[in-house]
């Protein structure tokens, strides 16, 4: 279980480094021919230390739950549709589901708190902390203790799923007014302009924009108490801030890192509950591959701030862990080639020595 006093992340070792770029260099290619797969290669085998990485039962977690930020207006779409999502999800008529499928990919869906009960699914775990969280512009949006909750529960889900053998997992997320949440952990973790941070969402127009951009302004302003040591209380800004599905995913995405998991980072939101991993524990970065760069206001900033290079850049803005299973097939090739391909020497190949 992860110790969010004490987090037990450890940094990746370069130990294997020489013997891995080895056998990456000396591949039948020329060198570096491979672009952005040869990296991938060289940080899947530090994350499995050994050069002959395997990736094993591949699964994505869809966590959800219900913002009470949502009643300010700050979506297009109200809040209904956060549990008629999930009923989609689990008939398996998304396109999580669609791309999961074709690249036969596990999936779990998560409810960390839908204002809705839902029936028994194989695929469904729940996890409800409450009915959604409170509105953060007149309060914050959970307490410290069901934030800690949401943290220990993602990390026993993802030992549930390790324990079956996965090796590499991506995160996924739905929740009507969830970008609302994501941006304002963002302007605090990143010290981004709120302008920078505060995109479209699910399509909002100008006016609606600057609507948004204003009710994150006032709440910020309420809760500036907050913001006055973020480095020491990072669990205080997801509190406030935050969503059940963010936190239970950061959890998630901390207890995958401890298990030397590979973690598959999808877009906007999930990169706001890295964020907050991030500031628990910096190591977690070693373990993660960003899946995909979003089309969402502010993710290419974020990317930055983690000195990321995204595999993909579709103009995607879905979430739902998308990203995460289209860039698999990428994931996967980094360690065909690593481990299929010919060397000069096995191949008979003279190289350019």
């Amino acid at each position: 279980m992860i110790d969010i006093n004490l987090c037990s992340v450890k940094p990746i070792s370069h130990t294997l480094d020489g013997a891995l770029l080895f056998a990456i260099n000396n591949k039948t290619k020329p060198l570096g021919s491979l672009g952005q797969l040869e990296h991938l290669a060289l940080r899947i085998g530090r994350i499995q230390q050994t050069t002959s990485p395997k990736l094993q039962k591949p699964h994505i977690c869809v966590f959800a739950s219900d913002h009470g930020i949502a009643s300010e207006g700050v979506s297009t779409y109200p809040r209904e549709v956060t549990p008629q999502m999930v009923v989609n999800f689990l008939n398996g008529g998304a396109g999580i589901n669609v791309l999961a499928r074709q690249n036969s990919i596990a999936l779990t869906i998560v409810d960390a708190g839908v204002n809705a009960e839902f029936g028994n699914y194989p695929i469904l775990i729940k996890a409800k902390i409450r009915r959604g969280t409170r509105n953060f512009l007149h309060e914050p949006a959970m307490t410290l203790d069901e934030c800690r909750t949401a943290l220990a529960k993602g990390g026993e889900i993802v030992q549930g799923i390790h324990a079956e053998g996965s090796t590499v997992i991506g995160f996924g997320e739905m929740g009507i007014g969830n970008t609302t949440s994501a941006a304002a952990l963002m302007h605090i973790f990143t010290q981004e302009p709120l302008e920078t941070c505060v995109g479209r969402g699910t399509g909002l127009n100008d006016t609606q924009l600057l609507h948004k951009r204003n009710i994150l302004t006032q709440a910020l302003e309420r809760h500036r108490s907050v913001l006055a040591n973020v480095i020491k209380h990072p669990l205080d800004v997801l509190s406030t801030f935050g969503g059940y599905e963010i936190a239970m995913m950061c959890g998630a995405m901390l207890e995958a890192a401890s298990l030397g998991m590979i973690v598959l980072v999808d877009g906007f939101i999930a990169s706001s509950a890295l964020l907050v991993a991030y500031a628990l524990c910096p190591a977690i970065l070693d373990y993660c591959i960003f899946s995909h760069e979003s089309d969402e206001h502010g993710h290419a900033a974020m990317l930055r701030f983690f000195g990321a290079t995204p595999l993909l850049r579709l103009s995607l803005r879905l979430g739902e862990g998308t990203g995460c299973a289209l860039a698999y097939p990428i994931v996967q090739a980094s360690v065909s080639f690593l481990n299929e391909m010919a060397t000069f020497e096995s191949a008979g190949v003279s190289d350019k020595r």
